[in-house]
């Protein structure tokens, strides 16, 4: 099982998306800005999860987040949150 994510940067307002085979060591990892999107972004903040069945599943949503409408997607879903 795979996760894709979303979190956002409260410092800058901007988004990351990944996928994680586990998703609360990655959001850890991201806390602790030890990676290269949070090191200088935090704090940061979850928008959204999926669970996917499989790597291939996951990669490929995540390919559609990064695109134009899943960037709609994800602005509107940061609105619902805020």
């Amino acid at each position: 099982m795979f996760y894709v994510y979303v979190i956002k940067s409260h410092k800058t307002g901007e988004f990351y998306k990944g996928f994680t085979d586990n998703l609360e060591r990655r959001l850890h990892q991201h806390s602790l800005g030890n990676s290269t999107f949070s090191k200088n972004k935090l704090p940061i903040e979850l928008i959204h999860a999926e669970l996917c069945n499989s790597r291939k599943e996951a990669r490929k949503l995540e390919k559609y987040l990064k695109s134009g409408f899943g960037r709609e997607i994800i602005k509107e879903l940061s609105e619902k949150k805020d």
